[in-house]
């Protein structure tokens, strides 16, 4: 449970309240599989609101430097980058499944957590990226906003699973 708290200095600041003690393990594992779908779907929404112009005979074309012969392998890296999460989020599935089993471990939850701050900081780079482009739009820098605000939520989860 999140509460408010006025401190001596009257500053407020946010406290979790024993947050691992109100959650089984199990529990938590779910919160986290249920936050990398939301991941997953803000992304492919990200995605799908890119390609957005073409429905009204727009391009959306970009200009780049990466050779033709080059853009399978990043294709592939960005499929790899959209699978990770599915793997992370099937994982945790497990581990709510079976809370004793090898995908409960810590070094299993310690990953998470790595993983989650991982994904967090390319969001955080797309979406300075994104602001710093003069021409950007808004709808993705919300989105990308969004994307990161789930990755914040994802690594306070996690951290709490890995230490708890």
């Amino acid at each position: 449970m999140a509460g408010i708290r006025v401190n001596e200095m009257g500053l407020f600041s946010v406290a979790l309240l024993s947050v691992v003690d109100v959650l089984p393990p199990a529990g938590q594992a779910l919160r986290i599989a249920a936050l990398w779908i939301a991941w997953l779907i803000v992304m492919l929404f990200h995605v799908e609101l890119g390609l957005m112009p073409l429905f009204h005979g727009r391009s959306v074309q970009i200009e780049t430097d990466v050779p033709v012969a080059r853009l399978p392998r990043l294709f592939m890296a960005m499929l790899l980058y959209l699978m990770v999460p599915v793997v992370a989020m099937l994982l945790a599935f497990h581990a709510a499944a079976d809370p004793q089993s090898w995908s409960a471990a810590s070094s299993w939850r310690g990953a998470q957590w790595w993983l989650s701050l991982l994904y967090t900081l390319t969001n955080l780079v797309h979406l300075t990226a994104d602001i710093r482009i003069p021409d950007a739009r808004r709808d993705q820098i919300v989105l990308m906003s969004f994307l990161t605000l789930i990755g914040l939520m994802l690594n306070v989860e996690t951290w709490l699973w890995w230490r708890g």
